[in-house]
Formats: structure tokens, sequence, C-alpha cells
């Protein structure tokens, strides 16, 4: 259900879907990837992130290259436009998710943290 609540806002924001994020989040975080390793970070079925790439791609947001340690693979690089896309899709994910847990105290935002790292 939060991560519903964050879908619409971004939407509402006029930006692309959470997915779009998140491979440019793993991208920031990993470096560039290629796409099997990617689809890891993700909550993504593997066989949709080529097409998801392919969007992202037309966009100008991440770039393939060929990746040197295996010349069958590409590399997945965010262009500066995916990363400043990133930057505008955090600030309102970041608004949503505490918007979404102001009704919890400190304490109860200290559970549920360490309660998800122990699932994670």
């Amino acid at each position: 259900m939060l991560l519903d609540q964050v879908e619409r806002d971004v939407k509402a924001a006029g930006l692309p879907a959470l997915e779009w994020y998140d491979v440019l989040w793993a991208i920031e975080r990993e470096g560039p990837l290629r796409q099997r390793d990617l689809a890891r970070h993700m909550l993504i079925a593997r066989y949709s992130i080529s097409r998801l790439i392919d969007r992202m791609e037309g966009d100008g947001l991440v770039a393939r290259r060929i990746c040197p340690e295996d010349a069958r693979g590409a590399l997945v690089h965010a262009t500066p436009a995916g990363r400043a896309l990133r930057n505008r899709i955090w600030k309102v994910y970041d608004s949503a998710m505490r918007a979404a847990l102001a009704p919890l105290t400190d304490k109860e935002k200290a559970a549920l943290a360490a309660l998800l790292f122990k699932l994670g």
C-alpha cells in the first residue's frame, strides 16, 4: 500500500514509473550494470528489463556500452539526464514516504526499519 501511494504521487508529479527510479538508483549505487545484474536489484521480472531499458535508452536516460569482460553483453550506464531524473523522482518519493510514515513514533519507525532490515 505504501509503494502504491508513492507511485501515485510520482505519477501525479508527471514522472515515470518507479521501475525507472529503481534502474537509475541501482546504477548510481553499483555503477554500470549488465541487464541481468540490474534485474537482481529490482522488483521486476527479468524478462521485462530489456523492454524497460529500451524505453529508457530511447528517452536518453541510460546508454548501453560494450562490456569489457563479456563481449556478448552490454553495460547499462546512466546519462546526465538519467541522473537528473532520479533526483527529481527522489524528491517526490522521499516526501511521500515521510508523509506515509508520519503517524509512527520515532520508536515505531526504528522498529519497522529493524524488521525490514532483518527481512532484507
